[in-house]
């Protein structure tokens, strides 16, 4: 009998904790968001006219098993027709033995003024909920434990609009709008029940100020807003260097800073990395955070580009 209210206990926890995975890690954290603004906002889809290919690699709180970790995965392009812009991103991220995964189609539209663009741009997509038992190490395994599939495919939408001169950009973005059933909790009277997606606001801004032939300065900023939870706010300010390489660092609200850099290492290929560290509770428990990015740019259509390219 004592076993079995142990398991019973044990099943409860293994539930609670998914539940607040799906609730607070619905949305990947990005520290080089200013490099993959797809992800971000659909809008920005096609922005840089060639097609541009990112694979970033995100392993959180090292040290600590069962630490967040983030793969994502995207590519967009402008068409032929200049104003319209096609993309994806796929991601997987897993936080101890729950592991979201997604799959989005982007569909951008451009205005083009003078010196200036004005996009809108809706993503379309699936989410997919997975809870990996074999990482469950039970100590006195016995009848009494019997894990429950706890699978879940959820559609969702993104919305977003984004303006780019070659000075300034600014975006606002909206997703997970339907907020649908995800992820998984426990209710007190023990039965399973699916928690439901937050809808996230995101806001994003920043401007290129060239110091001289040489340095360029370029701030920016990412706030993020979901109900029931604080304001997040990024603040990034960064420098470039002979339109080859960049190096910067991040304060982010909940006491995080962070350190990035980028290296133009071909006209077509760029290389990113950023190192976090947390100021708060978890600071003695883990060796920072680390982010590793890979892009790439094809000119497609041999369309006439800007040098360098700041957004």
């Amino acid at each position: 009998m004592k076993k079995n209210i142990r398991m019973k206990k044990l099943t409860f926890i293994i539930f609670l904790l998914a539940g607040i995975t799906a609730y607070s890690q619905q949305d990947p954290l990005f520290t080089q968001y200013m490099f993959n603004k797809q992800v971000v906002n659909p809008a920005y889809a096609g922005s840089r006219e060639v097609l541009t290919i990112d694979v970033l690699d995100r392993i959180q709180w090292v040290g600590i098993e069962g630490a967040p970790h983030t793969l994502t995965f995207g590519a967009h392009m402008a068409m032929r027709n200049r104003s319209v812009g096609l993309g994806f991103y796929g991601y997987r991220d897993a936080l101890g033995p729950a592991i979201n995964q997604g799959l989005m189609a982007t569909y951008a539209y451009r205005i083009f003024f003078e010196q200036s663009s004005l996009a809108f741009g809706l993503q379309g997509g699936i989410k997919y909920f997975d809870f990996d038992w074999n990482m469950i190490r039970v100590k006195y395994p016995d009848e009494y434990f019997y894990p429950r599939e706890v699978r879940r495919i959820t559609p969702d939408f993104n919305l977003g609009v984004y303006f780019q001169s070659p000075r300034f950009f600014a975006g606002l973005s909206s997703k997970q709008l339907l907020e649908n059933e995800y992820g998984i909790s426990e209710t007190s009277s023990g039965a399973t029940s699916f928690t439901r997606l937050m809808r996230h606001f995101y806001l994003m801004g920043g401007a290129i100020f060239p110091l001289n032939d040489i340095i360029a300065f370029r701030p920016s900023l990412l706030g993020k807003y979901v109900k029931n939870a604080p304001p997040q706010l990024d603040l990034n300010a960064s420098f470039q260097f002979d339109k080859t390489f960049w190096i910067g660092a991040s304060y982010r609200t909940m006491h995080a800073i962070a350190f990035l850099a980028e290296f133009q290492l071909k006209p077509w290929m760029r290389l990113g990395y950023s190192f976090d560290v947390y100021l708060n509770e978890l600071l003695p428990h883990n060796y920072g955070s680390h982010e590793f990015r890979l892009g790439f740019d094809v000119n497609v259509y041999q369309f006439r580009m800007k040098t360098p390219r700041y957004f």
